[in-house]
């Protein structure tokens, strides 16, 4: 198995994204609070894993961003090296 920084970033970039739509749709399936029109029933800890998750999505995505920018550069340098 071949893993190089590119396909790292994909990886991750995947997983962000699925850690991100899960936590957006248990976020909006969470009764409103007490002072909004909906459901009383509102716990204010319900929302704290979720929005934790949506933390570590955004982490995740730009430690991606940084090895596909390492990459470029990396294979840049070695360009220059070989020309």
């Amino acid at each position: 198995m071949n893993v190089t920084p590119t396909s790292s970033a994909i990886n991750l970039i995947n997983t962000a994204q699925h850690k991100s739509a899960d936590a957006a749709q248990v976020i909006a399936k969470l009764p409103m609070q007490n002072n909004e029109v909906g459901s009383a029933e509102f716990n204010s800890n319900d929302i704290i894993k979720p929005v934790l998750s949506l933390k570590e999505a955004e982490l995740e995505t730009s430690a991606a961003v940084k090895l596909l920018e390492a990459d470029k550069k990396t294979t840049g340098s070695l360009l220059d090296i070989k020309t």
